[in-house]
Formats: C-alpha cells, sequence, structure tokens
C-alpha cells in the first residue's frame, strides 16, 4: 500500500481518521479546502482541493494509492461535485477509494439524501475504482442536534434507527483504509441497537437531565413546523424524510460490523451523550 489521501479532514470524521493514520505513524495527504483549517499532524502533507474544481483535485491526489472520499456536505448539486471527485481520482491513478455512503442507499429510498449515494457508488463502480463502501447509518451525535425546545419532532411514527457514533464510523473506515482484504466490500454501519425515537427521546433525558419528549409529526405537520428556518425544498424534504425512513423501516438496521473490523462493540446513544 502506498500513499493514503484523506478528504474531509477538517470535519468529524476525516478528522479522527486522520489523527489516528498519524498516531499510526501511516503517511497520508490530506485534501481540504481550506489549508489553515487542516489538523497540523506528524506525517501528513496538506493539499488545498475542493470536490468541484476537478484540475486542482486531481493535482492534491497525485501520487496516492488509497483515497478516504468523505462525502461532501448536502447540496442540491452534490452528485455533480461527487462525479468530480471520482473523476479526479481515476485521473490521478487512485487505486482504491473508501467512501462513506450511507445506509440503504438506493435510487428511491426514502431518504432523499441517501439517493446521491446511491448515484456515487455508481460513479465509483464505472469509474473501475476498487471501492470500500461504508454505508453508514445516521450519526448518533446528531440526533440530540434534532431537538428543538425540548422536543424531538418528526414523523418517524414507531420505526426504528439503529444509528452509529462518529468515533466508530472514523475506526472502521481506518480500518478499512489499511487493510486490502476490505477492497469491493459494502458495509452497512450501525449502532448496537435500534431506539424508536420516543427511546432517543428517554436516553437523552435521562442522561443529560434535561427533559425530551418526542413530539409524532404528520408529514404536513412536518413540513409546516421547518417551514420558518428558509431553506430550500431539496432541504427540507431531507429533513423531513430523515424521519419517514425511520417510520418506513429502512434505517431498523444493526449489524456487527463495528465489533468486526475495530475489535470493541459499537458505542450507544449513552456512550455518545457521557463524552459530548
Amino acid at each position: 500500500m502506498g500513499l493514503i489521501g484523506v478528504t474531509g479532514a477538517t470535519g468529524h470524521v476525516g478528522g479522527r481518521v486522520a489523527r489516528a493514520l498519524a498516531a499510526a505513524a501511516v503517511p497520508q495527504r490530506l485534501v481540504v479546502r481550506n489549508p489553515s483549517r487542516a489538523p497540523d499532524l506528524v506525517g501528513a502533507d496538506v493539499r488545498a482541493a475542493a470536490y468541484d474544481d476537478g484540475e486542482a483535485l486531481r493535482h492534491a491526489l497525485d501520487g496516492v494509492d488509497v483515497l478516504l472520499l468523505v462525502s461532501a456536505s448536502e447540496a442540491a448539486g452534490r452528485v455533480a461535485q461527487h462525479r468530480a471527485a471520482v473523476e479526479a481520482a481515476a485521473a490521478a491513478g487512485v487505486r482504491r477509494v473508501v467512501y462513506t455512503s450511507f445506509l440503504g442507499a438506493a435510487p428511491d429510498c426514502t431518504f432523499t439524501f441517501g439517493r446521491d449515494h446511491a448515484a456515487t457508488e455508481d460513479l465509483l463502480a464505472a469509474a473501475r475504482l476498487e471501492t470500500t463502501v461504508l454505508r453508514n447509518s445516521f450519526y448518533l451525535d446528531v440526533l440530540p442536534e434534532f431537538v428543538t425546545d425540548g422536543a424531538l419532532r418528526g414523523p418517524a411514527g414507531e420505526g426504528r434507527l439503529g444509528a452509529v457514533a462518529r468515533a466508530d464510523v472514523a475506526e472502521v473506515a481506518v480500518a478499512a483504509l489499511l487493510d486490502e482484504s476490505h477492497a469491493g466490500r459494502t458495509y452497512d454501519v450501525t449502532g448496537p441497537q435500534a431506539l424508536s425515537m420516543a427511546e432517543v427521546a428517554r436516553t437523552i433525558t435521562r442522561v443529560t437531565g434535561e427533559p425530551v419528549r418526542y413530539v409524532q409529526e404528520t408529514v404536513e405537520e412536518a413540513y409546516a413546523s421547518r417551514a420558518g428556518f428558509g431553506a430550500p425544498r431539496w432541504e427540507v424534504d431531507g429533513w423531513v424524510s430523515t424521519y419517514t425512513a425511520v417510520a418506513a423501516g429502512e434505517l431498523d438496521v444493526v449489524s456487527d460490523v463495528v465489533q468486526r473490523l475495530t475489535g470493541h462493540p459499537a458505542r450507544t446513544l449513552e456512550d455518545v451523550l457521557r463524552t459530548r
């Protein structure tokens, strides 16, 4: 294995991966939009490039053998950004990619942002890049951020969600980057249990001491309660379909991938809340 490239190194997952590789004395190249925000790590070379700047990205990836491709932030043109990134990786001679996809990614999955991931998986296959696909569930770390005015609101019904800790996703990514046996594999990366939104609310209340309740909304109520944020329709569709995907049972998945690839049990919501 040659040089490892890490995108998203200024973010939660990519940053954890970069720090873990540095701790293991693995040479790496951090590809970031803003080098001034890149972590200062021994053995890490920093290059500036954005996903939508194919030429800069191709130069930044020159010499990279294995690449962690962290999905871009949700945007109307995210698939186009990913297309440019995949094309740049192929042109630069990257041999293998570890891609952070989404659980149940499919062209018609309920979670609208998950459809971008399905399209990106297709782009990677079409480019004939060896790929390890990490289909990550929703992040446990984000669930408390969904709480507004003491309530977790959404049309999730009685559905359940096997959300996963960002720290576990990062450790799985490191394992996939360092071990060639994971090439060509697709993994569902989840937490250790599937929780209903009511159980999420009760856990947040018990651990933090802040009262949180789950408020079941209809789809119409969900759109209405989010209208005041002034977000574009595609973004609100993603927010609401977070909950409708849970209601549809598409995220009621629990795997042993974290245990198998990292050697320790997946973190629980309580674990994540206690380390915030």
